[in-house]
């Protein structure tokens, strides 16, 4: 197994600016998406901003994907494509980003409401978010994974939904996944001890119904075993003693919904 790569206080530094600029990036997605976008158009966007801005999306090319944002809509839980499908008012839609500036990488993703949304997926969403910051919130020094992991699985378990496990959240920064692997289900007190110096990418990925997952034959779409539509939210952090560092942030997606109700 590769070894955590921890990083210097420079370093966290150089990924803060990454993370920065792809929560810029999510926030200027977030005036798009509305009924009637084609998903590439959010595609395109990102990538000219984040070039604009003398980043480089780092998925493109990543593995071979070959787009510069993951969209998933509905019951694609992640690594969907974008595409010339046009966003419906109901759907649901997950994008995920990576940004690569002065050579550091961060990752993060959001799933927003396209227009308005059956109530029981409106809470599907909340309680996703709520599950990351309760995860977030366990990335202190002298924790460890499993006590991230436990956080997200037992608020989700407790509102019915199924907790993904096939994909996980992981460390981030020098590339786009690195060592450790960050589940969203387990027992506290158990995996990794976290320590100063670790930068990891918290995701939760919930289902509405069962928690299986379906992999697609393009090699990268996974969706539920139900066809029940899945949210995913993540946040990209700095291990800190006391308190978690959120590296990412939804401020700019919150200034633009906030303002459009």
């Amino acid at each position: 197994m590769s070894k955590v790569n921890f990083k210097t206080e420079e370093e966290i530094g150089l990924i803060g600016a990454s993370a920065s600029l792809l929560s810029q990036t999510l926030g200027e997605l977030a005036k798009l998406i509305r009924p009637g976008i084609k998903t590439i158009e959010i595609n395109n966007l990102a990538d000219t901003y984040i070039r604009d801005h003398g980043g480089i999306p780092a998925f493109l090319n990543f593995n071979g994907f070959p787009y510069s944002v993951c969209i998933s809509t509905n019951d694609r839980i992640v690594h969907g494509f974008p595409g010339d499908d046009e966003l419906k008012e109901g759907d649901i839609i997950s994008v995920d980003c990576g940004v690569k500036l002065n050579n550091f990488v961060s990752d993060s993703a959001f799933t927003f409401a396209v227009g308005e949304i059956a109530p029981e997926v409106a809470q599907l969403l909340k309680v996703t978010r709520e599950c990351l910051d309760r995860g977030v919130a366990k990335a202190v020094v002298g924790m460890r994974i499993g006590d991230i992991a436990y956080a997200v699985q037992e608020h989700a378990e407790k509102h019915g939904y199924g907790v993904v496990k096939e994909l996980v959240g992981h460390g981030v920064g020098y590339s786009i996944h690195e060592k450790p692997e960050v589940p969203n289900y387990g027992k506290r007190g158990t995996g990794m001890k976290l320590e100063e110096g670790m930068v990891i990418a918290i995701e939760p990925m919930i289902n509405l119904g069962r928690a299986g997952v379906k992999f697609w034959k393009d090699g990268w779409t996974v969706s539920t075993v139900d066809g029940k539509p899945s949210a995913h939210f993540e946040h990209t952090v700095a291990v800190r003693k006391g308190q978690p560092e959120v590296l990412s942030t939804f401020e700019h997606i919150d200034a633009v919904l906030n303002s459009a109700t």
